[in-house]
Formats: structure tokens, sequence, C-alpha cells
């Protein structure tokens, strides 16, 4: 089952160079990356096993701020988020949260524009982390 406002795909590489290559697209893009969360270090270190599993945190304050101003709930969903982690058959997947559904969760009327931008900006980021 899909998580609604959600958009995933699937790598042809592995998690960790799929990571890689997605921080490497969202700093090409003049963005910041704010954190990279390795879930599955984190769970080792609690005695727990997880597959690869890491979250990318990454933003522009050109970008949110706007979207911040007009409703400032907005900033529980930004900086944008992306999540990479290898299933139980060993298939890597790239996911993150639609700027549609965002903006309609927090009821940013006015906001296609940006968020039209956004989806193609994640779109083309997520193609250079996950085709060969």
């Amino acid at each position: 089952m899909a998580a609604q406002g959600l958009t995933t795909i699937k790598s042809s590489h592995s998690p960790r160079e799929t990571m890689d290559r997605l921080e490497a697209a969202v700093t090409t893009k003049g963005l910041t990356v704010f954190a990279r969360i390795d879930h599955a270090a984190g769970a080792s270190a609690a005695g727990l096993s997880l597959r690869p599993t890491e979250v990318l945190v990454f933003g522009n304050a050109k970008g949110g701020t706007p979207l911040m101003q007009a409703v400032q709930t907005a900033g529980i969903d930004l900086p944008l988020k992306a999540l990479v982690w290898q299933d139980a058959s060993n298939e890597t997947w790239l996911a993150w949260n639609d700027p549609a559904w965002i903006a309609a969760r927090h009821g940013l009327a006015g906001a296609e524009a940006m968020v039209s931008r956004l989806a193609a900006l994640l779109d083309e980021v997520a193609k250079a982390a996950t085709t060969a």
C-alpha cells in the first residue's frame, strides 16, 4: 500500500550509491544538504538490525520561506526529505513527499507555480539518483 502524498521510484543502483547520487544532484542544483541520517547505523548502534535506510534532509530558503510566509505550518514539512531504502527483495527505492500534497496539507492557495517548479526539481534529482 502506497502512503498518501508519497512519490516512490525504484533505483537501478545500490542504496548507498543512490543516496550518494541524490546528494550530489541536490548540491549541483544549489540546494543545501542539512543532514544525512543513516537509520541502519542507528539501529545497529542500538543492537538492532535494519536493511539500508537513509534520509537526506535538504532545501533552499528562497524556495521554502515563501511557503512558510504563506502558511507557517508548512515548516513541519520543510526542509524537504528523501528516503532511500533496500526492501526484503534487495531492491532499492527512493521516496519523497509530493510538493502538491504538502501544499494541500497546509492549504497553500496560489502556490501552484512554486509547487510545479519544486516537483520538477525533485523529479530531476530523483532521476539523476536512480537511473543508470
